[in-house]
């Protein structure tokens, strides 16, 4: 069975706006759509959800159960974008950095007001001159220093 959650969301704000035209304009959507879709929504389970009079909108016994889950679902959809959102604004967890012998002193003097600025992080420093496998070892970050600093340049066939 092919499952829309979007019919349920359309179907509660019927409920919670009392009536197709107040629930459209609460979503965005057009009064038709949101009509058809409710109607698909009582074919696909079979139950009648609204009793639909001249006067207004009613619930059915299952059309009440059925809005408590659709609220309820609502809900939670909510709590994980709010969830998903506050994760994104600020940084946190631990972060895995590489860096070779030598470059942990620059680090130290740069790492306490990073932290200062971003108390929900931590670092976690591995200081090595080989080569690290990011994937392999979960590095999220390698600070790799070159031998030799400068410009390098190449001559091309027209001596430039």
């Amino acid at each position: 069975m092919v499952r829309d959650f979007n019919d349920l969301q359309f179907f509660a704000a019927v409920v919670l706006h009392r009536g197709f035209s107040a629930g459209a304009r609460a979503l965005g959507v057009p009064k038709s759509r949101l009509s058809r879709r409710v109607a698909l929504l009582e074919k696909r389970l079979g139950v009648r959800l609204l009793d639909r009079t001249t006067r207004g909108l009613g619930l059915t016994e299952v059309g009440q159960q059925v809005f408590e889950h659709a609220r309820a679902a609502m809900m939670e959809a909510e709590a994980a974008e709010e969830a998903a959102a506050r994760m994104q604004s600020e940084p946190r967890g631990l972060v895995r950095m590489s860096s070779p012998l030598g470059f942990q002193s620059v680090i130290a003097a740069a790492l306490p007001a990073f932290l200062a600025a971003h108390p929900r992080l931590r670092v976690q420093c591995v200081v090595t001159n080989r080569r690290v496998d990011l994937i392999h070892e979960g590095v999220d970050v390698a600070i790799r220093v070159r031998g030799r600093l400068g410009t390098v340049a190449k001559r091309t066939k027209l001596g430039l």
